[in-house]
């Protein structure tokens, strides 16, 4: 199989990886990269465990060609966090108890974000629609929502 060199930014580091024509990004950022935070789930797209940001668009990783990212700027949950300091995201799932057995929470995270990063004070409903491409079989969304909404109202608090 042909390789392809592909140069992207994997939260904030440059990387360059000579990658299978035809890889998905899920596959490089895993196997290559070392970024373990998206999960592989159904590798058909309907899950949304693998759910990443390629320049602020919510991308879904199993269903990305890595040779389409040519010079983008990917963040997944591992990017997150600075300096060791949780993401207010991933504070608030923690604080209520957001995550349970925690395969869905990766793209949960990213899908809340990329909400955020668009709508910083958003409705139920905007939060309910954002994360509709993303399967959870354990806490029944409540929590994820409440969860989402705390993270909102806290970043609003910090902004004022």
């Amino acid at each position: 199989m042909a390789k392809v060199p592909v140069q992207f930014s994997l939260n904030g580091s440059e990387k360059a990886e000579f990658v299978d024509s035809g890889a998905t990004l899920l596959a490089v950022l895993r196997g290559k990269a070392g970024d373990t935070s998206p999960k592989g789930g159904c590798h058909q797209g309907t899950c949304g465990a693998c759910s990443v940001l390629i320049d602020g668009e919510l991308r879904l990783s199993c269903l990305t060609l890595a040779e389409t990212c040519e010079g983008a700027e990917i963040t997944t949950t591992a990017g997150l966090a600075e300096a060791g300091v949780l993401h207010p995201l991933q504070r608030a799932f923690m604080d209520g108890f957001a995550a349970q057995c925690g395969f869905c929470t990766p793209g949960m995270l990213m899908a809340a974000k990329a909400l955020l990063d668009r709508t910083p004070n958003p409705t139920r409903e905007d939060v309910v629609e954002a994360i509709s491409g993303n399967v959870c079989r354990c806490t029944g969304y409540e929590p994820i929502i409440q969860a989402i909404l705390a993270a909102a109202r806290a970043n609003s608090h910090n902004a004022a």
